[in-house]
């Protein structure tokens, strides 16, 4: 009214007088946020704070610290994208092309993300779906955020959660902090610029905890469907609805708060085969890296047999990154040749290989180079993917003891002894003699000393392994296996099914072993890694044993005499010899 601006006209003069007018376009501000708080789609709640806080800015003197604290609280405010959204592609077809053409393989992600956006084609009522891709580093779990963005048609925020140990980067500080400022949340909301983008929460297992707070219990909130519409930062002190964005988590292990993994879907990402790694590297990693080092159509070419002995010899990883790394160093030393004038093009080839990657840096094949006694090939699972774990044991003078090395986490510890108690129990079915136990030590070692193992998963390999040494009768060298043994001898069934049979394929294991409890998990393991081996599902130690040993095991008969004919003389200490009690 005029009655306003009039006394607006006599207040900006009295600002005058006193000194305190500021810059000029003072008055241009305010009028600005009044258009915005007028003009955005704000919440009740948020339209109520906003004017709250623009009606003391008014009162105060521009320049004052006071005023900046308001300006500030009000710039965060109304910057949010309030009713601000992308449209999200419904196009069912034309997502997969996406999700297939920036990543090879990963069909269980691909088919969840298709699978929601066919849902949203036909509702809208749908809530952001909250996954959590777990799988070994390089096996593209943030690119695959990316690409879901790109599918999905959705902005793309990216936000590292390793080493981040205060619960203010999830919650932000309250306003009675000097200089305090959003979490980390709501500043990336308000960097997208839509209310729906795809939030990535990286290295969501490297979140630590300290005296600040645990930051795990506040993304408790933001990842609850039920909850995360009516999220509540420290600093803005107002509901932020959060049920549109589309949140994706990336973690190496589930060593996660159950909470927090309770609210999530969990997608596993396992290793590549080797068949995998040569499309990927076919289709992206090459071409990157002749782009990324200047090269020119012609001058590097990497054949398939190169590429394949590549990764055979000089990687054993579960991802790509260490191919890349070692593609760019065959670029390298390619483009240095062409600059030196020395060669024009260079073709690498199995054969000359060595020349541009130098010596080989593993052993590719048998795990064991021929058939031991007391060596067994095992099948472990690690954070990076399955390995090969050889399991050896050996006998020596002593009392019927059992003595581990290697580094064993308690759980392996108490796996080794039920293999020797059950190895003990059932001796004379195996052809040992009791009294054996009575005379030897045996020793069970896991090489790699320094790398620290756990785990139950290695029984069958110690129950097999303690029986060749007692036996004498060498281990076939082409089998792997893994299982949980119990006293009974029954096989029980493991985790990292996949890893593992990767790791046998690449130490070109032929058989492996597998409980017949996991039997059921062959089903999600690719065609070409159960074609290329020979998997035999086992019930019971014994069939183990008639399948990994090269010679059959003959039972003893053992009876109580023959234990009494077996025990050492007592020798009787002389009449004059006081027994002192």
């Amino acid at each position: 009214t005029q009655r306003e601006y009039y006394l607006n006209e006599q207040l900006k003069a009295i600002q005058r007088e006193l000194g305190n007018e500021g810059e000029e376009g003072d008055g241009d501000e305010i009028a600005d946020l009044t258009q915005k708080i007028a003009t955005l789609k704000l919440s009740k709640e948020a339209r109520t704070k906003a004017t709250a806080e623009l009606k003391k800015l008014k009162t105060m003197a521009p320049m004052s610290a006071e005023a900046t604290v308001v300006r500030n609280y009000l710039d965060v405010l109304l910057g949010l994208p309030w009713g601000k959204k992308t449209k999200v592609k419904k196009d069912i077809a034309a997502a997969q092309a996406i999700l297939d053409e920036d990543h090879y393989a990963l069909e269980k992600v691909k088919d969840r993300i298709v699978e929601y956006l066919a849902v949203q084609a036909r509702t809208n009522k749908l809530k952001g779906p909250i996954l959590c891709l777990v799988g070994p580093p390089g096996v593209g779990k943030t690119s695959l955020g990316k690409s879901i963005a790109k599918a999905t048609g959705r902005e793309f925020i990216r936000q590292s959660l390793g080493g981040v140990r205060d619960e203010a980067e999830i919650r932000g500080h309250r306003r009675t902090y000097i200089g305090s400022l959003p979490g980390k949340i709501v500043s990336n909301l308000k960097k997208a610029g839509a209310s729906n983008p795809l939030f990535l929460l990286d290295e969501i297992d490297k979140l630590g905890q300290d005296f600040r707070g645990d930051p795990a219990s506040a993304l408790l909130e933001v990842l609850d469907p039920e909850q995360n519409s009516k999220f509540q930062d420290h600093y803005l002190e107002i509901d932020i609805d959060l049920s549109d964005v589309m949140f994706v988590t990336t973690a190496n292990t589930l060593n996660l708060p159950q909470p927090l993994l309770d609210r999530m879907e969990i997608i596993r990402l396992e290793g590549y085969t080797e068949d995998e790694k040569v499309q990927i590297a076919e289709r992206h990693l090459i071409e990157k890296q002749i782009e990324a080092h200047g090269l020119k159509e012609g001058e590097f070419t990497l054949t398939t047999e190169g590429l394949r002995a590549l990764i055979q010899f000089y990687t054993r990883e579960a991802g790509v990154r260490t191919l890349e790394r070692e593609i760019a160093r065959l670029a390298r030393k390619v483009l240095r040749q062409i600059l030196e004038k020395k060669v024009t093009s260079v073709v690498i080839t199995p054969d000359n290989l060595g020349e541009f990657a130098g010596v080989k840096k593993y052993r590719h094949g048998l795990g064991e180079e021929e058939n031991q006694i007391g060596a067994v090939t095992g099948l472990a699972w690690t954070e990076v993917g399955g390995e090969l774990l050889t399991i050896e044991s050996v006998t020596v003078q002593g009392k019927g003891a059992i003595k581990t090395t290697g580094t064993l986490g308690d759980v392996m510890k108490e796996s080794v002894e039920t293999a020797f108690s059950f190895v003990k129990a059932r001796a004379p079915t195996y052809g040992i003699k009791p009294s054996l136990f009575q005379r030897k030590d045996v020793h069970v070692h896991l090489p790699e000393g320094a790398v620290p193992k756990d785990g139950p998963s290695a029984g069958v390999g110690l129950v097999t392994a303690i029986v060749s040494t007692m036996t004498g009768i060498p281990v076939r060298r082409d089998i792997a296996m893994t299982g949980e043994v119990t006293l009974r001898g029954r096989v029980l069934p493991i985790g990292g099914l996949k890893e593992k049979l990767l790791a046998a394929l690449r130490g070109g294991i032929k058989t492996v072993l597998i409980p017949e409890e996991n039997e059921k998990d062959l089903a999600e393991i690719p065609a070409n890694i159960r074609e290329g081996l020979e998997i035999i599902p086992v019930k019971h130690v014994d069939e183990v044993l008639k399948l990994a040993l090269t010679e059959t095991l003959t039972a003893i008969d053992w009876t109580d005499a023959d234990e009494l004919a077996a025990q050492p003389p007592v020798g009787i200490p002389p009449a004059g010899d006081a027994v002192h009690h």
